[in-house]
């Protein structure tokens, strides 16, 4: 895939919830996982071995920071870190706040659902999904 043809390169990839030059946090649209971001890196590479060392260093500090953000805010009971890049190969973290209520829980979030979301604690958690996200934005802020 080339950066004309990538999607990440092409369209943000979801709501933004914070931007800097070398990279973006993004809320996906994923059903049934309101909690589901991802960070993109501005620049089109495939592998986080393309990255110089210190953006290699900033890009997992941002995912830390992201990761705690989540883990204050929204008291998740794991959270999934995943790079994937096989459909799109533009470097990308999947973060995913999992709970045991979830659809899919303990499995991937890309297996087969194992039941239905309980839907009172999922829109409780869509409610609380504005102060993660100033949660997020104020620590990537300070890194930044």
């Amino acid at each position: 895939m080339t950066a004309a043809a990538c999607p990440l390169c092409d369209a943000l990839g979801g709501a933004l919830v914070f931007q800097t030059q070398k990279f973006r946090v993004i809320r996906a649209d994923e059903a049934g996982f309101p909690a589901f971001y991802r960070l993109v890196w501005t620049e089109h590479v495939a592998e986080f071995s393309d990255l110089s060392d210190a953006d290699q260093a900033l890009c997992m500090r941002a995912l830390v920071l992201v990761e705690r953000a989540m883990r204050d805010v929204l008291q998740p009971r794991k959270i999934n870190l995943a790079a994937l890049g096989n459909v799109v190969a533009h470097l990308h973290w999947h973060i995913i706040a999992r709970f045991e209520w979830d659809s899919h829980f303990p499995a991937p979030v890309w297996a087969a659902a194992l039941r239905e979301a309980a839907p009172d604690p999922l829109s409780a958690l869509q409610q609380r999904l504005g102060a993660l996200e100033q949660a997020v934005a104020q620590r990537l802020t300070l890194l930044c």
